[in-house]
């Protein structure tokens, strides 16, 4: 069992008989009340998103979750299909897969997340390299402060990229905060 300001974004405990994982967690401490930590939280076996506010040492049950390394190989148009080391194929539907959808890419390797041996979820490596299909141009002279513009990888998801980066670069992505990382020389 965990305390409730031990539980990090990518936590997954039980509450109840339903398991979750952690998608945002808030420390906060005022000063008449006791501290508390607001959670937003994923259903892994519905896939719906709530809010909770619990007090920091509320104990937890904190359930562990297997990983198991894929391949995305295609969309059949209802099912997402992977497929693991021993060419067992995995289906997962699209709400199972979140924002994960941003960056799939077939031939793309990641973690099949496992709960009581039913897949509910994929987890992105951190890093990912995408080009960059469309942006517009950027302005000279516009540089005072961080400047960014909006630009299209080939997945079809829009990024703010600085206005530096051109069109059919590659950039790297940080798919934990959906920002960019770093230009790539390819």
């Amino acid at each position: 069992m965990k305390i409730a300001q031990e539980l990090r974004t990518g936590s997954t405990i039980k509450i109840g008989v339903e398991p979750f994982v952690i998608l945002k967690a808030e420390y906060n401490k005022s000063g008449r009340s006791s501290a508390v930590v607001k959670f937003k939280m994923k259903n892994l076996i519905s896939g719906n998103i709530s809010d909770a506010i619990y007090k920091a040492d509320d104990k937890m049950d904190d359930i562990r979750l297997e990983k198991v390394t894929a391949t995305y190989s295609y969309n059949d148009g209802d099912f997402y299909i992977f497929t693991d080391p021993e060419w067992n194929q995995i289906e997962l539907k699209e709400e199972d897969l979140g924002d994960s959808l941003n960056y799939l890419q077939e031939e793309m390797e990641l973690e099949i997340v496992y709960y009581e041996s039913t897949p509910v979820a994929v987890e992105l490596p951190t890093f990912v390299e995408r080009e960059i299909i469309y942006t517009e141009p950027g302005l000279r002279g516009d540089t005072s402060g961080k400047v960014l513009k909006p630009a299209k990888i080939s997945t079809g998801f829009e990024i703010q990229v600085p206005i530096f980066v051109e069109q059919n670069e590659w950039i790297k992505i940080d798919t934990r905060t959906n920002e960019y990382a770093e230009r790539i020389k390819k």
